[in-house]
């Protein structure tokens, strides 16, 4: 059976991507550590936000114009700004500590502002 390499598509260059799939990798090691009555709330919501980061991208490059890419950036940057607000949820709701999530914080910062930047750029 041939084996495909799908690394093909111009969304997978990009560095916004990669980051993004670095935070969904995140959130779903840090998800486990939530309470099992959250599986369907806040755990559903905070994956559902970084899995729409990188779904964002991936479906804004791939239309005919920059507008038209620039506007599911906006997109994925929202889903940013979600994932953020989660984790505030998150830690006021003593389901994790500041310190479980740093790394998480510093890709979503880094991820926020390298979408901003190529938003820009795009335009």
């Amino acid at each position: 059976m041939a084996k495909f390499d799908f690394k093909n598509y111009r969304f997978e260059d990009l560095e916004v991507w990669k980051l993004g799939m670095q935070i969904v990798h995140e959130v779903y090691k840090l998800v486990k550590k939530f309470p099992r009555d959250e599986i369907f709330s806040l755990v559903d919501q905070l994956k559902r936000a970084a899995i729409s980061i990188v779904l964002n991208i991936a479906e804004g490059s791939g239309q005919p114009t920059a507008k038209g890419f620039a506007v599911y950036l906006h997109r994925s940057k929202s889903s940013v700004l979600e994932c953020v607000a989660c984790t505030k949820i998150a830690i006021q709701e003593n389901f994790i500590v500041e310190k479980e999530i740093e790394l998480l914080n510093k890709l979503l910062q880094e991820e926020y502002f390298k979408i901003i930047a190529l938003e820009k750029s795009v335009r």
